[in-house]
């Protein structure tokens, strides 16, 4: 069967060099983009930033992901925020001279703390989806007084508890697209990274994943563009060891810990969201200045789906208003 996906560059925005050698998002001359490399060690991290403001680093989700799912959507963020994206260690346009055993949670945390001094900044908000979530609170945890906000965006979960939860949920309620799933993973082109394949096993991943049709169809004929046999190998090699350190590992559970975070936090999900509800709000009750927020019409991918939305919800947090735990009311500082 022959699927009908787009390269990802037909919906994405278009883009222009400026005159220093950046780009232009299309329509928007303000919002200049630079693209760069961060060290790290014997690699480098591609980054990506855009827009004026304050600081937020993307923490794209996966683990076997890249940035280039969340554009161009993400990017409406710009306007208000200085946008800093970039693909972690082994993935995307990371990937080069990284030996996926190398990667470990701890490595991909220190990368983090790279990132922000690259870019000269004391304090920053940390912008995690899915996966990144995870990502995001590990980083608080280990410097606090970096972070000056959090935005938790579909959270993926914050312990193995939830995680098991999680995939209990999934055998109950969606056998039939697990069993196609495993059907199409034990397939030898799936294993041996054919970007048809792997697109045909992520059309099933997300099918319950967002709410509507013409959502689901971008992000599967975006996530096919960025497809390659290397990449796609190298990326599951690195989301195997990072499960390792993470939801695979019987004493994951970092909800205890984030009890201890000041931060104000901002905890965004869909009423279509194929995580169990548990999970963002498991995260939400432990942190003592965080909100949740589930936005309606929207599943796993809010920045895509109700990008107006998300952006009425995040600029509270920078208007120096804080959540009051256990209600929905602000408080101005």
């Amino acid at each position: 069967m022959t699927m009908n996906l787009r390269p990802a560059l037909l919906v994405m925005l278009a883009i222009w060099s400026g005159p220093d050698g950046s780009t232009l998002l299309h329509g928007q001359e303000s919002k200049l983009v630079h693209e760069t490399h961060v060290p790290v060690g014997g690699a480098e991290l591609y980054a990506r930033d855009v827009g004026k403001g304050p600081a937020i680093i993307i923490l794209h989700g996966g683990p076997d992901f890249d940035q280039s799912y969340m554009l161009p959507e993400m990017d409406r963020l710009a306007d208000a925020y200085h946008l800093i994206y970039y693909d972690q260690r082994g993935r995307g346009k990371s990937a080069d001279h990284v030996q996926p055993e190398d990667v470990t949670l701890a490595s991909d945390i220190a990368d983090m703390e790279k990132v922000r001094q690259y870019f000269h900044l004391d304090s920053v908000t940390l912008l995690g989806h899915s996966w990144g979530t995870v990502l995001a609170l590990e980083y608080a945890l280990k410097y606090p007084e970096r972070v000056s906000h959090l935005i938790l965006m579909n959270p993926g979960p914050a312990s193995r508890e939830d995680y098991v939860q999680l995939r209990k949920e999934w055998l109950e309620k969606r056998a039939e697209l697990v069993a196609q799933k495993k059907a199409i993973a034990e397939t030898a082109a799936y294993k041996d990274g054919d970007p048809e394949a792997v697109t045909a096993y992520y059309r099933i991943h997300f099918k319950a994943a967002l709410a509507r049709q013409e959502d689901y169809e971008k992000l599967i004929a975006r996530m096919h563009a960025s497809f390659k046999k290397e990449g796609v190998l190298k990326a599951r090699a690195v989301e195997d060891r990072l499960m390792q350190d993470a939801w695979a590992n019987q004493n994951f559970d970092l909800l205890p810990q984030i009890k201890s975070l000041k931060v104000p936090t901002l905890v965004l999900s869909g009423d279509h969201e194929f995580i169990p509800a548990s999970s963002a709000e498991h995260i939400a009750q432990a942190i003592p200045k965080a909100r949740l927020t589930i936005l309606e019409g929207c599943g796993h991918f809010t920045f895509m789906e109700c990008p107006v939305p998300v952006h009425q919800e995040i600029d509270p947090l920078f208007a120096g208003r804080t959540h009051l735990h256990g209600s929905n009311e602000w408080r101005v500082n």
